[in-house]
């Protein structure tokens, strides 16, 4: 909605300045959402006169002027055929860029002659499509007037957004009433006057809606004939006014819909009456009819669209669009005005289901004042008799007016117990008076008759809002909330802080977080694990979206295969979020999944390693360790489900029941029914399966650090082919838990020499002394418990 600084203050007595009124709109809970002033936009361009103007020594075309300017008699080169000597225009100075010109103007030579900037003409000024000639000004208007005086274009137009629940402020006036009762002036806006007719109308009206239910769809409609009118331009202030908030004037009657439309939030319609044939009447649509509309488009209407007809037909979608059949034209003699009364849902509803955006549409289907149905005609009719004279008839009314007189009841206390503000029962008072609500005290509770131009006022806490929103939000009172704790408690849980921390060394470790949908394809929920029926969708938003997941995997490959496609070869996605076991809320899991595909990448220092089962391993127990998880007392087993690659891909387990992670290389048989180019890696982690941190003290256990040297020795033992190295690992660990700081794998060696069936794995044992050195014998004790505690769990022989 926009509208300009003089066509407010036609409905508002102030002295503020513009920036008051802006302002005043921002504190009273307008959207302003830009002031467009055009006179800086046109400040460098100002009146000159042409002192003598020559031909080009050096073209035909081109004329020679002498300009004077307020800054002194300058050579302008001017290609114009009126330019002349005497003539009065406007010029554009060196370094200045008129509206429709595409380059900023310098001092430049034109077949030889300096030119020092440009006369202009209406076309590059933004003012019209005349381009034949410069601007030619009448009289002898003062050189270096601006030109946004000379064209009437130093007025601002305010720029603001309307909220659905306030259809009063669709017109200046409705603004203008907010603003007066927010003490930013007096209102002003006149009442239209009643103008008697001079005959009967010629042309009646009807509402045809025999079906019950759909006398709604337009409630009222009133007409009046105008005979014996001048249709033309609009006044040279209407115009302006008109452009100014971005309408293209075309001839006074239309322009005179176009101003009461954004004057007072009354949409109207005018059909040359002799055009018409028959009665017209509003009734509901029928399929197959058809209608020109003034957009130049031809639409089709619906049996639930209200439209307006003639004997012919539709001549137009009610509270929409009218034809242009029946539209007005310079050689218009008798006119018949429409104002009638449309329903806001119906019309939003016509107005989507056909594409059509009109002001029109716009302000019906957010309400109109239902009873300004008769002062909006005598309103249009005033203006109609004003700009293109004529005589008009009684004014035909059909219909009933559908408002409700409406009485909310008001305890002024509430205003202080909602918003904590203080005002007295005189300011209410004022403030409601104001905004045009007719107010009954007496006692705690007061009676308050809403205007039929405020729809949205339902019920006690709507008054108080308006009276807190005129008085100003800005005197709400501020206080501080109590101090609960010296020291803030932490605000996420400590699930939300485990996911925090897992994304964040997802992300350390090369990996992008993706996020992917909740679904995913049948045949793929039931290649990892799922698809049972319950977790089928009833209402899939696509076939290849039609099953919860049970795994966030699935979707996360797909992901990695798309980038593939696209060219990136090596990739790393993680993605923490949902899987479903089952319908029930306890069978949602939290997983962290990770996926990497590619790698070996060349390089001058040699080929980067490839992504294997082991760097999936260490990528899940890094993000196990980072989440609390006691990943020094996991177990690695090689169970993993069925869409991991046998012998290439384990679980790691707390205790024999718990699994916190499982790792590996994806099946090939998986990949293949995904389409997906192997070998793709992944691991999945369960967030919400790791214990929670057993509480401690509120002081730190002493961290103690030996003095003395550690020590390393290696043990290379003979197993079976099937012995795991995490069971020899944890053997010899045990072996002496007060000495044994560290147990690691340093190589595996398999061949004939070691026996059919049978490996070779080597451990490197690290000994801690905290209460002195060890010696020979101490050390030789310790070794002879890891041989025997390693024999004893696996049958291991140390090797000769």
């Amino acid at each position: 909605m926009k509208f300009t600084l003089s066509w407010l203050k036609e409905h508002l007595e102030t002295d503020a300045s513009l920036e008051d009124i802006v302002e005043g709109m921002i504190r009273i809970g307008l959207e302003v959402e830009e002031v467009i002033n055009p006179a800086e936009v046109y400040a460098p361009f100002k009146v000159a006169y042409v002192k003598e103007a020559k031909p080009h020594p050096d073209a035909d075309k081109l004329r020679v002027c002498q300009v004077e300017t307020d800054e002194g008699v300058l050579e302008v080169v001017c290609g114009a055929p009126n330019a002349k000597t005497g003539l009065y225009g406007i010029f554009a100075p060196v370094g200045s860029q008129p509206p429709n010109v595409d380059f900023v103007l310098k001092k430049a030579k034109i077949r030889g002659v300096e030119s020092n900037g440009m006369l202009c003409s209406e076309r590059e000024m933004g003012i019209s499509e005349e381009h034949d000639g410069i601007i030619e000004l009448a009289g002898e208007p003062k050189i270096g007037t601006p030109f946004a005086e000379i064209a009437g274009l130093d007025d601002p137009v305010i720029d603001f957004e309307v909220t659905p629940n306030r259809p009063d402020w669709n017109s200046v006036a409705g603004i203008a009433r907010d603003l007066a009762a927010a003490g930013m002036g007096t209102l002003k806006t006149p009442e239209p006057k009643v103008i008697p007719g001079a005959f009967q109308s010629p042309q009646d009206v009807d509402l045809r809606f025999p079906e019950a239910g759909t006398q709604e769809a337009c409630s009222r409609f009133a007409g009046r004939y105008v005979r014996g009118i001048k249709n033309g331009p609009s006044p040279q202030w209407l115009q302006t006014r008109l452009k100014a908030i971005g309408l293209r004037p075309i001839n006074a009657l239309v322009d005179i819909t176009n101003y009461v439309s954004y004057d007072r939030a009354r949409p109207l319609h005018v059909y040359d009456a002799d055009k018409l044939k028959g009665v017209i009447h509003a009734r509901l649509g029928r399929e197959g009819e058809k209608f020109l509309a003034l957009d130049g488009n031809e639409y089709e209407v619906t049996a639930q669209d209200c439209v307006i007809a003639d004997d012919t037909g539709v001549l137009g979608l009610g509270g929409i669009m009218g034809g242009e059949d029946t539209g007005c034209t310079e050689a218009t003699v008798n006119v018949f005005i429409e104002c009638a009364y449309f329903d806001p849902i119906r019309t939003a509803r016509t107005g989507r289901s056909s594409t059509i955006m009109s002001d029109a549409r716009y302000r019906f289907e957010r309400g109109v004042d239902p009873r300004f149905v008769l002062p909006g005609m005598e309103l249009a009719t005033q203006m109609v008799m004003d700009f293109c004279g004529g005589e008009p008839s009684e004014i035909v009314d059909r219909g009933h007016d559908i408002w409700q007189d409406k009485v909310v009841s008001f305890r002024p206390a509430r205003v202080l117990e909602l918003t904590g503000m203080e005002l007295g029962e005189d300011e209410m008072i004022g403030i409601l008076t104001a905004l045009g609500f007719d107010v009954k005290t007496g006692g705690k509770v007061w009676s308050i008759d809403v205007p039929s131009w405020r729809p949205d006022i339902e019920g006690e806490v709507d008054i108080v809002e308006e009276v807190s929103h005129i008085h100003g939000f800005e005197h709400l009172p501020t206080t501080p909330l109590p101090r609960l704790d010296v020291v803030a408690k932490p605000v996420l849980t400590l699930r939300q802080s485990r996911h925090r921390w897992a994304r964040r060394e997802a992300a350390s470790r090369g990996f992008y977080e993706a996020v992917t949908y909740s679904f995913t394809h049948q045949p793929w929920a039931e290649a990892f694990g799922g698809g049972a029926e319950t977790l089928k969708l009833a209402n899939p938003i696509s076939s290849e979206l039609a099953a919860m997941r049970p795994s966030v995997l699935p979707n996360l490959v797909a992901a990695v295969q798309r980038n593939v496609d696209r060219g990136v070869g090596e990739i790393a996605l993680f993605e923490l979020g949902p899987q479903y076991r089952g319908a029930e809320p306890d069978d949602q899991d939290a997983v962290l999944a990770g996926v990497r595909r590619g790698g070996g990448t060349r390089s001058w220092t040699g080929a980067m390693k490839a992504p294997d089962v082991f760097a999936m391993k260490a990528d899940a127990l890094a993000i196990l360790a980072e989440v609390g998880a006691p990943v020094a007392s996991l177990q690695a087993t090689p169970d993993a489900p069925a869409w991991y690659h046998p012998g290439r891909s384990g679980t790691l387990r707390m205790g024999p029941k718990m699994v916190l992670a499982h790792f590996g290389e994806l099946h090939p048989g998986v990949l293949k029914l995904m389409d997906v180019k192997g070998p793709v890696f992944a691991f999945e982690t369960y967030l919400d399966v790791v214990p929670a941190p057993r509480k401690k003290g509120k002081t730190r256990a002493v961290y103690n650090v030996s003095d003395y040297q550690a020590v390393e020795r290696d043990f290379a033992f003979v197993v079976g082919a099937d012995v795991t190295a995490d069971s020899l690992m944890r053997a010899a660990k045990g072996a002496d838990k007060v000495l044994i700081d560290a147990v690691s794998v340093f190589d595996v060696f398999e061949g004939p020499s070691i026996g059919e069936g049978k490996k070779s794995v080597a451990l490197s044992v690290t000994l801690q002394p905290t209460e002195g050195t060890l010696t020979d014998k101490e050390i030789e004790a310790v070794a002879d418990k890891v041989v025997a505690a390693v024999k004893k769990s696996s049958g291991g022989e140390l090797r000769g």
